[in-house]
């Protein structure tokens, strides 16, 4: 089979979900829908509304089909996510993570779920351990838990509605779930304990093609019904995959979106603390890679009503004036988890560009820290929305003291999941290097946050 050129790529992110069209030989979006992703409120919990999404998908496909045609389907999504099954339809809601519910039986959890020395994922809030909220489910809705046929991690899910074609894939099983023995390559002994194994689908390559479209999609959306669609991969391996392989390693992807997840591809896990938010992901081809993240696209949305361009002056007076941001914004994740988030001055006195500089300036501290626990590359490459902020990269290779450049590709984890047909081999597109910071004053300001925290 020939490699599709025009491939559709679904992408859901926690916030946005995304269609996007990329052509395979340029390495260039040609067209792209987005929605909102609301979480519903009805019901059992908080829950994902897939079927809005669905027809979001559906729609999106039937539009770039109609105008520019598609050859192949792609999926990427966020993590912590699962659907349970029964049989054809939801045995239950697709749960949000950020749920408090699973909180509820975190004393039970915590006694059935695995060390961090099998696991490498750390005991996270609400329902960002995905075994944390399969158990919650099996213990509060015990009645419908007991009806479940298969369970799907997030891309799968989507790729069975559309091919009919059930199975597992291990950057989703292996994103701080519990589920997941990185060392071995294989579930956990909590999974086989609490009897879930059977629930698993078999375990499929995340570049492998599960099947064509089913022809009631064909028919919906105007594809072929020779449409190939891949099993999919969690959002921060496909924003890692295109670099697997093409650059010198160990080296950090720094993957941006509602998360900044920072991963050393060829680092070692010694430094990993599991207190920290630190773990270890699994790539695309089951190697474990040392992760650290923080909520940080979330936290600069809430700290930046109005997102400028900081001048120099803005940037200037930020650090000559010691107007810093401290963490942490977001309860129980990130390097510095139980700190309280503040500034130092009073937001509302600063203008647009100087509340941009300072919460940029924040990030890339953050952002040091992480790489203290996954490790620091030869070389830093920024994916996502942060590859446009000058100041955070600025900032960051003065904190570093490697090279930190922007990905050269536009698409960043749609690119990723695109590059699923293929194999994923990697070919990224080195960007330009940024400068470091040139302001004597910002090591005081460095060592004055780093103090603060405490």
């Amino acid at each position: 089979m020939s490699l599709p050129r025009l491939v559709a790529v679904i992408d859901i992110g926690k916030t946005n979900a995304k269609v996007v069209l990329v052509d395979s030989t340029t390495r260039q979006q040609v067209a792209g829908r987005s929605t909102p992703n609301v979480v519903r409120r009805d019901g059992v919990y908080p829950h994902a509304d897939v079927e809005i999404l669905w027809a979001f998908i559906i729609g999106s496909l039937k539009i770039l089909q109609s105008e520019h045609g598609v050859d192949g389907v792609s999926i990427t999504t966020h993590g912590a996510t699962a659907a349970l099954m029964a049989g054809e339809a939801l045995a239950l809601p697709v749960l949000d993570y950020e749920h408090g519910g699973p909180e509820d039986t975190a004393a039970a959890y915590d006694a059935a779920r695995p060390d961090f020395a099998e696991s490498l994922s750390p005991r996270l809030p609400d329902g960002l351990n995905l075994g944390a909220q399969v158990f919650w489910q099996a213990r509060t809705h015990a009645e419908a838990f007991a009806k479940v046929t298969a369970i799907l991690t997030y891309p799968q899910y989507w790729a069975w509605r559309l091919t009919g074609v059930a199975a597992s894939e291990v950057t989703s099983l292996g994103c701080h779930t519990d589920l997941w023995a990185p060392g071995r390559g294989d579930f956990s002994g909590m999974v086989r304990s609490l009897g879930w194994r059977e629930l698993f689908p078999a375990l499929k390559p995340a570049a492998s093609v599960l099947g064509p479209i089913l022809p009631e999609i064909a028919a919906a959306t105007g594809l072929r019904t020779d449409i190939p669609v891949t099993c999919g991969i969690h959002d921060s391996n496909a924003s890692l995959l295109p670099h697997l392989g093409a650059h010198e390693t160990p080296f950090t992807i720094l993957s941006s979106g509602t998360w900044v997840i920072a991963m050393t591809v060829g680092g070692d896990t010694d430094k990993l603390d599991p207190r920290r938010d630190s773990l270890a992901n699994v790539d695309a081809f089951g190697r474990p890679v040392p992760t650290a993240r923080f909520m940080g696209g979330r936290e600069f949305d809430g700290l930046v009503d109005q997102v400028v361009t900081p001048s120099a002056a803005d940037v200037a007076r930020v650090i000559g004036d010691d107007i810093r941001v401290q963490p942490n914004f977001t309860p129980g994740v990130g390097p510095f988890p139980a700190a309280s988030g503040r500034w130092t001055h009073e937001r509302e006195a600063l203008s647009p560009g100087e509340r941009t500089a300072a919460a940029s300036l924040y990030l890339a501290l953050v952002t040091r820290a992480c790489l203290d626990l996954c490790g620091l590359g030869r070389d830093i490459i920024i994916e996502g929305p942060l590859a446009r902020n000058a100041l955070f990269g600025q900032a960051l290779a003065r904190l570093s003291g490697v090279p930190v450049r922007a990905s050269g590709d536009a698409t960043g984890t749609s690119l990723g999941a695109s590059m699923l047909f293929g194999a994923g081999q990697g070919r990224a597109v080195a960007g330009d290097v940024a400068e470091p910071l040139d302001l004597a004053a910002f090591e005081g300001y460095a060592a004055r946050w780093r103090a603060a925290i405490g």
